[in-house]
């Protein structure tokens, strides 16, 4: 009776033991938290998030692999790209660049960032608080013209130049802010006076050397008769080889109230800061448009040309010529 008895008991055992062993058999069911535990580790195989030491091991030493070779490879292509790139000269220039050969003309002081797409100047000349945007605009501009150790590398490679001492190689052209009078900070540029002072730079295009007008027999028939004259006038002919400027009233109600303007320190941008080639410390040139006496209360258009052989003027196209709108109460 004892034999059959623990022969029967062993039987039971084997087939509980075989019931859980089975691949086929569904498991216990268990809640969602014993789940969740298990998941975390599982005591029965030592798995963590569901992989074994084994696993973690191989899948990492894949991944670190994988990892690493893409790192070189990404780290040799940089390698070869910088290998043939100029950090100060860029790849493609002139007419083989997005920029192209024709540069823009721009005007400071800008509106407000929120009207971004405005090209007015509109403030009351009586009211300090309401013409403070445009001079901290313009004081803000010029700080690195005024404080020339402000510009990386800029110091001492500053030459003075003029038109029969132009730079030697790389040197950069100082830019006198002492010829601005009286557009000047502490003149508050004359906006409390009622006559502003807008200034105007080429945009800089690598490489670009400008084909003066320095024929006073061939200026262009477009070009201002006062402009004309006054190229005319001058007797040192190296100094005929600026890109000029013009500033005017776009349309005849708008020339009648522009009232006298006056180009500082000269009619334009000296040859000699010409071509730009990205060297350390370089300040595009300027010219201060000084308009003494704009009738009030009145908008007026006005367009400043540059003018060279190489530069064409189109509005639309934002190049060669700049239009903005002023307007003082």
């Amino acid at each position: 009776m004892v034999n059959t008895k623990e022969a029967s008991a062993t039987a039971k055992n084997q087939h509980h033991h075989h019931a859980h062993s089975n691949p086929y058999e569904r498991p216990p069911s268990m809640s969602f938290g014993q789940q969740f535990k298990k998941f975390l580790y599982n005591p029965e195989t030592g798995a963590v998030f569901g992989r074994t030491a084994s696993s973690w091991g191989k899948i990492g030493l894949f991944y670190l692999i994988f990892y690493g070779v893409l790192a070189a490879l990404v780290a040799i292509c940089f390698w070869g790209f910088f290998q043939t790139i100029d950090p100060r000269r860029p790849t493609w220039q002139l007419e083989r660049s997005i920029i192209g050969t024709n540069p823009g003309l721009g005007f400071r002081p800008l509106p407000p960032a929120e009207n971004v797409e405005s090209t007015l100047i509109w403030y009351k000349g009586t009211d300090r608080g309401n013409y403070k945007h445009w001079v901290d605009s313009l004081e803000s501009f010029l700080r690195d013209y005024r404080t020339p150790g402000a510009t990386p590398g800029r110091g001492a490679n500053i030459a003075n130049c003029d038109y029969d001492r132009p730079p030697e190689p790389g040197q950069v052209c100082a830019v006198d802010v002492k010829n601005w009078v009286p557009c000047t900070v502490e003149n508050f540029y004359g906006y409390h006076k009622s006559s502003p002072c807008i200034f105007l730079k080429l945009n800089k295009i690598f490489g670009w050397r400008p084909e003066f007008y320095n024929d006073t027999n061939a200026l262009p028939e477009k070009m201002p008769r006062s402009l004309k004259k006054h190229i005319k006038e001058i007797t040192n002919r190296n100094e005929l080889n600026t890109i000029w400027v013009s500033c005017e009233g776009e349309y005849p109600a708008d020339q009648e109230n522009i009232g006298p303007v006056t180009i500082l320190p000269r009619h334009g941008f000296p040859g000699y800061y010409y071509p730009y080639e990205n060297s350390e410390g370089y300040l595009s040139p300027l010219v201060a448009v000084h308009f003494e006496r704009p009738r009030t209360g009145i908008l007026i258009n006005i367009e400043c040309k540059a003018w060279a052989k190489n530069i064409k003027h189109d509005r639309t196209d934002k190049i060669g010529s700049v239009h903005f709108e002023l307007m003082v109460d």
